[in-house]
């Protein structure tokens, strides 16, 4: 998204990434990150794994979506239903309370 001004909320931030700044700081649904007070775009999106790129020329920001980062957005693992070797389903769910490790493998 684009922004003209860091010192804001940019008007539209919740319809282009999901994210609401709040007092308590960027919020997404349950979900708050802390900000720096006053408010600072470029500490939001430091902290958010968002890229922001400045263009001089034209004095406009570019707010980019989230990168993914190191950081867990929640410890909960979705709801996940594989095929086991006899090519039943199979839910993670079952082994609630146990620890779980899993291997991934693509033939390409």
């Amino acid at each position: 998204m684009i922004v003209s001004e860091l010192d804001r909320p940019p008007k539209d931030l919740e319809r282009r990434t999901g994210w609401t700044v709040k007092p308590q700081g960027a919020c997404r649904a349950e979900l708050c990150v802390p900000l720096a007070k006053p408010f600072d775009l470029a500490d939001m999106a430091r902290r958010l794994g968002m890229a922001l790129v400045h263009d001089e020329d034209q004095g406009l920001w570019a707010l980019g979506p989230e990168s993914g980062g190191r950081a867990l957005h929640s410890a909960e693992l979705p709801e996940i239903v594989l095929p086991d070797r006899e090519g039943r389903d199979f839910s993670l769910r079952s082994l609630r309370g146990t620890k779980v490790f899993m291997v991934a493998w693509a033939s390409w």
